[in-house]
């Protein structure tokens, strides 16, 4: 499928039920499907060295044998999966995907000039980060499908019990139309839970109380504004960050005024994850959205469905982990995989255009 279609709008033939599903009638409609996706690559590095002590592990001298041939896979490999999350519905690559753990520009810069990407025409949006472990979010979009007007980067500032800053990611905020059509994009990439859940714990929170503060925000100055924020949050769907500040709900039918639906919750009460950690599965890549994006009206973009993009070559195949997210180093030990998480993604939906 992907190889015959050619236009830059993807279109399919859904089916909706106008009567029971024992009922044998059904309405014919024909949308426009576009995929949203995020995906946390793991430590996407070059081989340059420089001033930060965690990048000298990633060069070819370093610690990880980082060099320009495992640099080169490791493009190979991310390049792939981007070009094929919701292809299997659209016939194409997401047209617009946030990343986290990129180095820099350049490294997003080659990877979309791979060839399993090159002729998708995506465009980037990238601020460096302070995060002490040198990694950033982006934005990729396609050229032809997303047109960027806004975009900024907020800070995150953290302190610890010692009061020493805790340098970490800033989120990015982008504001465009989606053919023709305005929406927002935050990114995000909050603290690990390095040192235990509990103990880093109040980091992540004051990530969610930023991003709910950005929200609030935009919908302040445009109250009927499409949000969607997604991210590597470092927490399940039910943790305190997304269900106590920033209010998510997992179930359409408790949405009422300007609250966050969050796909991602059913998914986890499924026990669908991104990334596994001792023998349990997290699902701590997520993507919510402002609740105007659940709607019956075909005539603008509409939530359709979320999913976790996982098929069999993203995982380790035999072993001790054996089932888990194929990634790129493993017990210290080159693997050549591909990242420590599945990406995630969801698709929206419009009526098409008739002909004419």
């Amino acid at each position: 499928m992907r190889g015959k279609v050619k236009k830059s709008i993807y279109q399919i033939l859904l089916f909706t039920c106008l009567l029971p599903i024992h009922s044998q009638a059904q309405e014919q409609k024909l949308y426009t499907v576009r995929t949203i996706a995020f995906y946390n690559v793991e430590n996407l590095f070059d081989t340059v060295n420089d001033s930060l002590i965690f990048d000298d592990d990633r060069t070819p001298e370093g610690k990880d044998k980082w060099t320009a041939e495992r640099y080169a896979i490791k493009l190979e490999n991310i390049s792939r999966v981007i070009s094929e999350i919701g292809a299997d519905i659209t016939g194409a690559s997401p047209c617009i995907i946030g990343l986290c753990e990129v180095e820099n520009r350049r490294v997003v810069e080659d990877l979309i000039a791979h060839p399993n990407l090159r002729s998708k025409n995506y465009g980037i949006v990238h601020f460096d980060s302070p995060d002490e472990r040198g990694i950033d979010v982006c934005l990729l979009y396609k050229k032809d499908v997303f047109l960027p007007s806004s975009f900024a980067s907020r800070r995150l500032l953290l302190f610890d019990e010692d009061d020493f800053r805790n340098y970490t990611r800033d989120q990015l905020v982008v504001g465009g139309l989606l053919d023709n059509e305005k929406i927002y994009c935050i990114v995000n990439h909050w603290p690990s839970r390095s040192g235990g859940e509990a103990k880093s714990k109040p980091y992540r929170l004051a990530a969610a109380r930023l991003n709910k503060s950005i929200i609030d925000s935009i919908l302040y100055l445009d109250p009927g504004a499409k949000i969607i924020s997604m991210g590597d949050l470092n927490d399940d769907p039910n943790s305190d960050s997304l269900k106590k500040v920033l209010k998510t709900y997992g179930k359409k039918d408790q949405l009422k005024g300007k609250n966050l639906y969050n796909p991602m919750e059913s998914l986890h009460k499924q026990g669908v994850g991104s990334l596994a950690y001792r023998d349990l599965w997290n699902l701590f890549d997520q993507i919510y959205f402002t609740e105007n994006l659940i709607t019956k009206n075909d005539t603008s973009y509409r939530f359709w469905k979320a999913g976790v993009f996982s098929p069999n070559y993203l995982s380790t195949q035999s072993g001790r982990y054996k089932g888990y997210p194929f990634r790129t180093y493993a017990g210290g030990s080159y693997t050549g995989g591909y990242s420590d998480h599945f990406p995630v993604y969801i698709h929206l939906v419009k009526a098409a255009s008739k002909p004419r």
